[in-house]
C-alpha cells in the first residue's frame, strides 16, 4: 500500500481494511467451524444454549472500519455492454483501466489470475504520473476486494465485477461495502449449513474477531492492546495447526457449556476501545444502520439482517421478534446461468435496502410494547 493511493482508499471508504490487510491474522479453523455448526440460515444467527447472536453492522463497523450506509454493491457480473452507460465490453474496459490485458492462460471466464496483478502492479515506480497511480489504485482496491472480503474457494482470482466500481474511484466511497461483507459471510455459512459444502469460505478472520471479542474465554491469552479496527487486535495470533479433529470436538463441548454469562453483549462501549475508534464509526448514519432490519446486498446474494433477534448486542431487552423472513430461495441464486442487471432483478430487495432508514428497528429504549399473538394478547418487554 503505497502512501500515494491512500487518499483513493480513503475516499472509498476502504482504507481501514487496507490497514488491517498488513495485519490479517491466521485463522483458527477448529474454533470457526465450531461456531458455524450452529448456524441457522432462517434465522441468520447462531443458536447457543443461552439463546441467539449473530454478527450485525455494527461489528463490522467495528471490527473492519467499512461504512455500512450507502448505496448497495450489486449491478452485473460481466456484460457491461449491455446494461450500463458508457459500460464497454469487458475486456476493452479492462485495457483502457489498466493499460493491457492479462495473457490468457491467466484469464479464466471472467477472472484473472491473482499473481498477474500481484506481479504486475506489486510496486508503484517511483516517478509514476497521476494517472499511473490511478492505476495502481485500482489494482489494489481489484485485490483486496477480491481476496480479503469477498474471497471465494478459488482463494487466488480476481473477478472483473469490480471494473464500474473502480473505473470511478472518487465514486466508491458512496457504497455499502459493509453490508455487503455481511451478506457474504452470511451467505458462505449459510451454504455450508444447508448443503454438503465443507470448504468454508469469505469474510473469516470478521467471524474469528467477532468469536474473540464477543466470548472471552475462547479468546487467546496475551492480547490486550485495542487498535483500530478492532480486528488488528488479533494481528499477530498464529493458532495451533496439529490435532484439529480433537480441537473441534473441544470447541463443540465449550460452546455447549456456555452460559448466558459468557458473553460479552457490548463489548464496544468500553472507554479504551471507543478512544480507538474512528469518529466516522459513529456517526448517526452508520449508527442508526446497526438497528435496521434490512436487506444486505453483494450482487446476486441476498441476505436479511435480522437484528430483532439479538437486541441484547445493541443495549436492549429482547422482545419477541418477529417470524424469520422465508429466504430459501434465495439461497440458490449466486448469479451463475447467464447474465443479469441484479438491482432489476432483484428490485424487491434493492426497495428494501433502499428504504432502510425506514425499516423496522427494534427498540432498545427498555420500554414496554404491545404484541399480538395468534389467538391470544400478551404484553411483552422491548
Amino acid at each position: 500500500m503505497h502512501e500515494r493511493i491512500i487518499p483513493y482508499l480513503e475516499r472509498a471508504g476502504l482504507y481501514h481494511l487496507a490497514r488491517l490487510n498488513s495485519q490479517w491474522f491466521w485463522l483458527d479453523e477448529p474454533l470457526v467451524s465450531a461456531f458455524v455448526e450452529r448456524w441457522r440460515p432462517e434465522t441468520h444467527t447462531f443458536h447457543m444454549p443461552f439463546g441467539e447472536c449473530t454478527v450485525t453492522l455494527q461489528d463490522v463497523a467495528f471490527q473492519l472500519g467499512l461504512p455500512v450506509d450507502g448505496e448497495a454493491v450489486s449491478g452485473c457480473l460481466g456484460e457491461f455492454e449491455t446494461y450500463m452507460e458508457g459500460g464497454r465490453p469487458a475486456w476493452e474496459w479492462f485495457e483502457d483501466l489498466f493499460g493491457e490485458r492479462p495473457p490468457p492462460n491467466k484469464v479464466k471466464q471472467m477472472t484473472v489470475h491473482f499473481t498477474w496483478f500481484h506481479e504486475r502492479f506489486r510496486v508503484l515506480p517511483p516517478d509514476a504520473s497521476e494517472e499511473t497511480v490511478r492505476i495502481y489504485a485500482r489494482a489494489y482496491i481489484m485485490m483486496l476486494l477480491s481476496t480479503q472480503l469477498f474471497g471465494d474457494k478459488s482463494a487466488n482470482r480476481v473477478h472483473i465485477r469490480w471494473l464500474p466500481f473502480v473505473a470511478n474511484l472518487d465514486g466508491m466511497g458512496r457504497y455499502s461495502w459493509g453490508s455487503a461483507a455481511l451478506a457474504w459471510l452470511y451467505r458462505c455459512m449459510c451454504r455450508v449449513a444447508n448443503r454438503n459444502v465443507t470448504n468454508l469460505a469469505g469474510p473469516l478472520q470478521l467471524l474469528q474477531s467477532w468469536i474473540f471479542w464477543r466470548f472471552p474465554s475462547l479468546r487467546p491469552a496475551g492480547f490486550e492492546v485495542s487498535s483500530f479496527p478492532l480486528a488488528s487486535r488479533w494481528s499477530a495470533y498464529l493458532p495451533p495447526n496439529d490435532g484439529k479433529e480433537q480441537r473441534v470436538i473441544r470447541y463443540r463441548l465449550a460452546l455447549d457449556r456456555l452460559t448466558a454469562r459468557d458473553i460479552v453483549l457490548e463489548p464496544y462501549s468500553a472507554l479504551d476501545v471507543l478512544a480507538v475508534v474512528h469518529p466516522e464509526i459513529l456517526t448517526e448514519e452508520h449508527s442508526r444502520m446497526w438497528r435496521a432490519v434490512t436487506a444486505l446486498i453483494y450482487f446476486a446474494v441476498i441476505e436479511w439482517h435480522q437484528v430483532d433477534r439479538v437486541v441484547p448486542q445493541l443495549g436492549g431487552v429482547q422482545h419477541i421478534p418477529e417470524d424469520a423472513l422465508n429466504v430459501d430461495w434465495l439461497h440458490a441464486k449466486d448469479g451463475r446461468g447467464g447474465d443479469r442487471w441484479f438491482p432489476h432483478y432483484y428490485q424487491k430487495w434493492h426497495e428494501h435496502w433502499e428504504n432502510r432508514l425506514n425499516a423496522r428497528h427494534p427498540d432498545t429504549s427498555g420500554g414496554i410494547s404491545e404484541r399480538i399473538l395468534p389467538g391470544s394478547t400478551q404484553i411483552t418487554a422491548t
